[in-house]
């Protein structure tokens, strides 16, 4: 347990408000099974729903000041909400925001905290598992094996592992295209993952390009372990807002359930909304 769960903890014992409503508030979560046609999606839209419930209910309580100046500042930044208001769509947003934005003296992150005072809230056996699944995700780079508008097959870059997707968002995609998603892994019952984010379909670049920036970047990291430092990578960027920005830059249209994104990374040149230092252009 991380330092500002076992405040927060502490906190929660003695509040005889906040418990007993945040225990009501997520067992009427828990208790809906109809969030999304899909099974497995629907598990996971419960999750992410529990998980805003307690973030909402517990941003007042100093410990959570760090995680709060954190979150609005990139809300700020970012305008989350989607083309055309935002490249940032709510799908990526939150979740980066829930499970990978890391706060604190331990690097905790609202999910984190929240599996931390599981007990205390009464969170279920299942929901546990979801959360604490949920909080393992990141964003990866995938290339589209084929499939339909339903079901396809993604294989990442660098690890080679192929993963059978449902894609709520309806995009079928094109064999060959490369897709930075998170993708959410089966639960109890089912075989296949989730395309949990809306697809951002990256154009302009090779699968060779992106396997190249991945090296150069896996380059920088320290560890034996390669899959290791690439989940950290992907999942925590190079800096703190470094996906955010560089979803920001890259932005190049969209359409009904994709949007699209052009460059790399580290090549200032090839984004669309930043100038050749690596800043954000206007327009």
């Amino acid at each position: 347990m991380g330092h500002i769960s076992r405040k927060l903890a502490s906190r929660l014992d003695g509040d005889k408000r906040t418990l007993p409503y945040l225990r009501d508030e997520i067992a009427k979560v828990q208790s809906r099974t109809d969030w999304v046609p899909d099974p497995v999606h629907s598990v996971y839209v419960c999750a992410q729903n529990l998980t805003s419930v307690f973030a909402e209910s517990v941003s007042a309580a100093p410990e959570l000041k760090p995680y709060c100046d954190a979150a609005a500042g990139a809300e700020d930044e970012y305008m989350p909400s989607g083309p055309p208001m935002s490249p940032l769509t709510g799908s990526y947003f939150t979740t980066w925001v829930f499970f990978d934005l890391r706060f604190g003296q331990d690097l905790e992150t609202i999910g984190t905290v929240l599996l931390d005072v599981s007990e205390q809230l009464r969170l279920s056996s299942q929901m546990f598992t979801v959360i604490r699944q949920f909080q393992q995700t990141r964003m990866g780079i995938y290339e589209q094996c084929g499939g339909s508008a339903s079901r396809c097959r993604l294989r990442e870059l660098i690890t080679e592992d192929e993963f059978p997707c449902v894609v709520p968002a309806g995009y079928p995609g094109r064999e060959g295209e490369l897709w930075y998603v998170r993708l959410c892994p089966p639960v109890a019952g089912y075989d296949y993952h989730v395309v949990f984010t809306t697809p951002y379909v990256l154009q302009g670049t090779s699968r060779a390009d992106w396997v190249a920036y991945l090296e150069r970047s896996l380059n920088k990291l320290t560890g034996s372990d390669r899959r290791a430092r690439l989940s950290h990578l992907l999942k925590y960027g190079q800096h703190h807002n470094g996906w955010n920005e560089f979803v920001f830059q890259a932005y190049a249209g969209y359409e009904s359930g994709a949007v699209f994104l052009a460059g790399l990374p580290d090549v200032p040149r090839s984004l669309p909304h930043a100038d050749t230092t690596g800043k954000r252009r206007c327009g």
